[in-house]
C-alpha cells in the first residue's frame, strides 16, 4: 500500500500547556484511523495542522502523496446563512469544480443532490439559516463526501446528527475507497468504519491495528510493562543512591557523566504511568427521595407555526425508569423534554393543550443539548468552588485559574455536566450529552449513572450510549407520532428490520401468483346507481373537509386560541383526520371500479 501521509517532528503548545511534542507517525492508502485523546489534549489541533488550518511549532514534515485530493471536515462548518443549501455546497466546491469539464461538473451536482436526499434534505432550495444544528452538519457531510476525496480529515463527524443519519455515513464510510483520518467518541461507529486506533497521551502517539476492544486491552499492556520497565529503573536507583552516598574521599573522584546519569535515572522512577480519568465516586448516585408520582402526561398536543410535534400524548413515567428518547433531528424531542419538565410557556410561542404533572418529591437535574451559558471571563475555580471534585473531573491545579472561555468544548461540557450532578437530582435528564465529550468520560459517565437510584431520561444519538442505559424507548417518528417500545436501541433495530423483511417476503410471496391458463377477460363491472351517487358525494365532501382541517391547522398555530378552544380544537383536528383518511379510501375503491 502507498504512504498517503507521512508526519515528522510536530509539536503544538498553548502558552505553557504541551499538546504533543515531535510526534512522528505513518497513514498508508485504505487505513481507515480513529484519533483518541481525553479533551483538552490536542486532537483538533492535531487534525487542523494535517488540513493546513493551522502550523506546528516546531516546523517539521507533513508530507502528502502527490496529487491525492484531502477533504476536510471541521465542527464547526463555516456557511452564509443567506444562501440555500445547494448554492451554499456548490459555491464552498468553487475552487475545485472549477478545474472540472461540464460533464463532471454534473455529475457533482448529480451526487450532491443523490447524497442530500439520502441524508433526508430534500429541500434544496432551503435557505441554511432555517436549519438546524444536525442539519448544517449533514449539508458539511454531503459536500465532503460528493467530491470523492481519496483522503478524508474529520472532526467528530456524528456530533449532532439523528441515528438515521449516523448509520447511513456508517455505511457510506464502510464501504468507501478511501483512507481516513477521524476523531470521533462514536464507539459502535468506530468500531464499524476503522481498522485502527491512533492514541494520543502524555504528548506522543501511539498505534493500534484493530477495533476499540482491542486498542483497550493492547493499551494496558503499554502501561503494565512501562509500569514494570519503572520498578526495574527503581532497583538500579537504590544502587546508584549507595554509590552516591559513599564516603566524602571516594565523592571527589565521582565521574560527572554519573552523576548526571543519576539525576535522569531519578526522575525515571518517580515516572508511575497513571492513567487519568473522570472520578465521580465523591457524587452520591443515590439522588434525593423520589416519591410514586414522577411526572404524569395526559393527553398532551403541542403545535409551532402549524407543524404538529406532539399529538395525544398519555404517559406516566415511573420511579427508577430508564428511558431513551429517539428519531430525527427536528421530530420534536428536545421540545418534548421542556414540555414535560415545564420549561415551556406560552410567551416562548406556540400552542399546547392536555395536562403536565409533576410529583412533589421531583427534582429534575437538566443537561441541555445548548450547555451551560457560562461567564467566559469566570474562572473554573470561581464556577465550582471544590478543587477535590474538580479534581476528580480532571481539573488539574494548573487549570483552576483558567477562564472558562479559554476551555476545550469538551472541557466546557464537563464542567457543565459536574455542576448537574453536584445537584443530586431524582430526576436526570440527558439531552444529547455525549456530544463533545471524550470516549473515557463516557466510559466513566456510563458506570455512574448504571448506579444511579433515580429515574432517567436520556435523548441520544450514541446507539452505545443508550444501548447500556435505556431499557426503554419513547421513539418519534414524525407529525407529532410517539411510538412506545419495551427494550434497548439495538432490539428496536433488529424488530423494525425484521418486521421490514417480512413485509418484503410478504410482497414478494404476493407477487409469486401461479401462471393460470388465458381466460377471456371479465366485462369491467359498472357502478351501481346508489355507489354512483356516493362517488359524486365523496368528490364534494373531500375538498370541504380538507378545507375545515387547513382553518383548524391556522387557528391551531394562530396563539389566540383560549386553553379550553385549543383543546377542543386539537381534538376535532384528530377526529377530522381520520374521518378524511376513510373517505379518501373509499373514494379510490369506487374510482377503480
Amino acid at each position: 500500500m502507498a504512504s498517503y501521509l507521512q508526519i515528522e517532528n510536530i509539536s503544538k503548545s498553548y502558552g505553557p500547556k504541551v499538546l504533543f511534542e515531535h510526534i512522528d507517525f505513518n497513514i498508508n492508502e485504505g487505513d481507515k484511523v480513529a484519533l483518541i485523546a481525553p479533551n483538552g489534549t490536542g486532537k483538533t489541533s492535531l487534525l487542523r495542522i494535517l488540513a493546513g488550518k493551522d502550523k506546528s511549532d516546531s516546523g517539521g514534515k507533513i508530507l502528502f502523496l502527490k496529487d491525492i485530493r484531502i477533504a476536510f471536515l471541521e465542527q464547526e462548518y463555516d456557511f452564509d446563512p443567506e444562501k440555500s443549501i445547494f448554492r451554499q455546497i456548490m459555491d464552498a466546491s468553487a475552487d475545485w469544480t472549477s478545474h472540472l469539464d461540464e460533464e463532471h461538473v454534473w455529475e457533482y451536482e448529480r451526487r450532491v443532490g443523490q447524497l442530500l436526499t439520502q441524508f433526508g434534505l430534500t429541500d434544496g432550495g432551503k435557505l441554511m439559516k432555517d436549519l438546524s444544528g444536525g442539519e448544517v452538519k449533514r449539508v458539511a457531510l454531503t459536500q465532503m463526501l460528493a467530491s470523492e476525496a481519496d483522503f478524508y480529515i474529520m472532526d467528530e463527524p456524528t456530533n449532532h446528527l439523528d441515528i438515521d443519519a449516523i448509520e447511513f455515513l456508517e455505511q457510506h464510510l464502510k464501504h468507501a475507497r478511501c483512507t481516513l483520518f477521524m476523531v470521533t467518541h462514536d464507539r459502535y461507529f468506530l468500531d464499524r468504519v476503522c481498522n485502527t486506533v491512533m492514541e494520543l497521551d502524555r504528548g506522543s502517539v501511539y498505534i493500534y491495528r484493530g477495533d476499540y476492544m482491542n486498542f483497550l486491552e493492547k493499551r494496558q499492556e503499554r502501561i503494565d510493562n512501562y509500569n514494570a520497565e519503572t520498578d526495574k529503573v527503581r532497583n538500579v536507583l537504590r544502587r546508584e543512591l549507595e554509590w552516591m552516598h559513599a564516603s566524602p574521599c571516594a565523592r571527589t573522584g565521582k565521574a560527572k557523566y554519573r552523576k548526571q546519569a543519576f539525576w535522569e535515572l531519578k526522575e525515571r522512577a518517580e515516572d508511575t504511568y497513571v492513567s487519568k480519568q473522570v472520578d465521580m465516586s465523591d457524587i452520591q448516585s443515590k439522588g434525593t427521595y423520589l416519591g410514586n408520582k414522577v411526572i404524569n402526561c395526559r393527553d398532551v398536543s403541542f403545535w409551532w407555526e402549524g407543524k404538529c410535534y406532539l399529538s395525544h400524548f398519555s404517559y406516566n413515567f415511573q420511579r427508577y425508569e430508564r428511558i431513551g428518547i429517539v428519531g430525527r433531528n427536528a421530530t420534536g424531542k428536545t421540545t418534548f423534554l421542556n414540555l414535560v419538565t415545564g420549561k415551556w410557556n406560552p410567551s416562548l410561542g406556540g400552542q399546547m393543550s392536555g395536562t403536565v404533572e409533576l410529583g412533589e418529591s421531583l427534582k429534575i437535574g437538566y443537561y441541555h443539548q445548548s450547555g451551560m451559558q457560562f461567564d467566559p471571563d469566570q474562572t473554573v475555580l470561581e464556577t465550582v468552588n471544590d478543587t477535590h471534585l474538580l479534581g476528580r473531573f480532571l481539573f488539574t491545579h494548573d487549570m483552576l485559574n483558567n477562564k472558562v472561555g479559554r476551555l476545550s468544548g469538551g472541557e466546557r461540557r464537563r464542567l457543565y455536566l459536574l455542576t448537574i450532578l453536584l445537584q443530586q437530582p431524582n430526576l436526570l435528564i440527558l439531552d444529547e450529552p455525549t456530544n463533545d465529550l471524550d470516549i473515557v468520560t463516557l466510559d466513566i459517565l456510563e458506570e455512574y449513572l448504571l448506579e444511579f437510584k433515580g429515574s432517567l431520561i436520556i435523548v441520544s444519538h450514541d446507539r452505545h450510549f443508550l444501548d447500556r442505559l435505556a431499557d426503554h424507548l419513547l421513539v418519534f417518528c414524525g407529525d407529532g407520532v410517539v411510538k412506545d417500545f419495551i427494550g434497548n436501541y439495538t432490539e428496536y433495530r433488529t424488530f423494525i428490520k425484521d418486521y421490514e423483511a417480512r413485509q418484503k417476503t410478504s410482497l414478494k410471496s404476493d407477487k409469486a401468483v401461479p401462471v393460470q391458463p388465458a381466460r377471456k377477460p371479465e366485462a369491467k363491472r359498472k357502478l351501481t346507481w346508489k355507489e354512483q351517487q356516493e362517488l359524486k358525494s365523496l368528490d364534494e365532501e373531500l375538498p370541504r373537509l380538507e378545507a375545515e382541517k387547513a382553518d383548524l391547522e391556522a387557528r391551531l398555530s394562530s396563539g389566540t386560541l383560549s386553553p379550553s378552544e385549543l383543546q377542543e380544537s386539537s381534538t376535532r383536528y384528530g377526529e377530522l383526520q381520520a374521518i378524511i383518511d376513510e373517505k379518501e379510501i373509499r373514494w379510490l375503491e369506487l374510482s377503480e371500479i
